[in-house]
């Protein structure tokens, strides 16, 4: 969503256009959130925060302990009032954290200073405050992306990516941790379930960034990796998928041992494979494709139920020729009928109203036909919105027509 985030990657990506079933999944944790009345109990409504570069929340680094958790309520009750129920809220942007994580620094996006104590607890306060309104939270986590810089020097200096140099992969201005590395996986799955160790989350959320998106004339060199692990492959390709499988598998079984019922769901890039690619593909001529460029089965994980749910980011228009909105569902249902994987819409709430996007997004009711056109599917069982601030300011009035619409009721609890 800029850094922004993983959204304006998407974006951007499109613009460069010619962007064996598991064990049944348990019930969803509904402790400490109470049930509410209104809409059907298996919707979801939900909206994104994000944390990396201040995107959403906090407005910007260093505002005191009250003013941060002011602003997060404010968001909150802006869900209340949009009628939404379930929160995704990043809580570890880049290789850090926004609860006391024994593993990783304290987030940068917080004091300004990575490492440094924000003299609260954002995580820990987001669930009470969330369930103290009926509303969902889940964890949104980015497993390798380490910094938005390539300075190593730059890390807070008990940075795990500074203690071991040699899990971390410099590319295109940037720092990754290697996926390829099993010291690597099993680190930051660990730094990631210890929020669900300590909280009663409702979720646990991924959004697109695996292996990063690609960038020209630039190589992801994980050569050593490959070397050591990847013979057994018939190309680097399939060995990177492979990896990214496992960090999907494994994190969906830790997640069941620790809370059983805290749902897993994945928000990956919208396209799977273009059609002339792949047969099974979408009638898309994406830029980006999650299975050759991200190196994220995502139709498996689907398929196989290896997640409880699955919310690609469909942030196009109806009749957007390179990436048709209406065409992306209709393919997402059709990929997860007959799972047990509940699909979602990624809704782009942030470009209604955006004199830079096309015609189409400037009539505040393009999102309100996107939930009138999923109505047509049964698999689709809910939108998520990207994103908090534009949930909150509603500056084009398409939160308010999608309310107007289709909210007129209270949520129910997500099923």
């Amino acid at each position: 969503m800029s850094r922004r985030g993983f959204a304006a990657a998407a974006t951007a990506a499109l613009a460069t256009m010619t962007h064996g079933s598991a064990a049944p999944r348990p019930a969803p944790n509904t402790a400490g959130a109470p049930a509410r009345g209104g809409a059907a109990a298996d919707e979801m409504r939900g909206m994104w925060v994000a944390t990396v570069t201040n995107r959403d929340w906090p407005s910007r680094p260093g505002l005191s302990a009250e003013r941060q958790r002011a602003e997060l309520v404010a968001h909150l009750d802006a869900a209340v009032r949009a009628r939404l129920d379930t929160v995704m809220l990043q809580v570890r942007p880049t290789a850090d954290a926004l609860w006391p994580s024994p593993h990783e620094p304290w987030s940068q996006y917080l004091t300004g200073t990575q490492g440094a104590d924000p003299g609260w607890d954002p995580l820990g306060t987001a669930v009470t405050e969330a369930h103290a309104r009926g509303l969902h939270l889940h964890a949104w986590f980015n497993p390798y992306r380490v910094a938005l810089h390539a300075d190593p020097g730059r890390l807070a200096a008990s940075h795990p990516a500074r203690r071991h140099p040699g899990w971390v992969v410099p590319y295109g201005g940037k720092l990754y941790y290697d996926p390829g590395l099993p010291e690597v996986r099993a680190f930051v799955r660990e730094a990631m379930l210890d929020a669900v160790r300590r909280y009663p989350v409702d979720g646990v959320h991924f959004d697109d960034y695996f292996y990063p998106y690609p960038v020209a004339g630039q190589t992801f060199d994980d050569d050593a990796a490959h070397d050591r692990y990847g013979a057994a492959f018939p190309d680097r390709a399939a060995w990177r998928r492979d990896n990214v499988d496992r960090l999907v598998r494994e994190t969906a079984e830790g997640i069941r041992a620790i809370r059983p019922g805290t749902r897993f769901g994945i928000s990956p890039f919208g396209v799977w494979r273009n059609a002339d690619v792949d047969a099974r593909g979408s009638d898309t001529r994406a830029g980006v494709q999650s299975y050759d460029d991200l190196h994220a089965d995502t139709r498996k994980w689907a398929g196989e139920n290896w997640i409880d749910y699955i919310c690609p980011q469909l942030y196009w228009n109806i009749g957007f020729a390179a990436a048709d909105y209406a065409k992306l569902l209709l393919w997402w249902a059709e990929a997860v009928r007959g799972s047990g994987t509940r699909l979602y819409a990624g809704e782009a709430l942030y470009k209604a109203g955006d004199p830079a996007q096309p015609a189409a997004w400037q009539d505040p009711a393009e999102l309100s036909r996107h939930l009138t056109l999923a109505k047509r599917y049964p698999e689709v069982r809910g939108h998520v919105f990207f994103a908090a601030r534009e949930v909150t300011a509603d500056p084009a009035g398409a939160m308010a027509r999608v309310v107007a619409d289709h909210y007129g009721r209270s949520a129910g609890p997500p099923s």
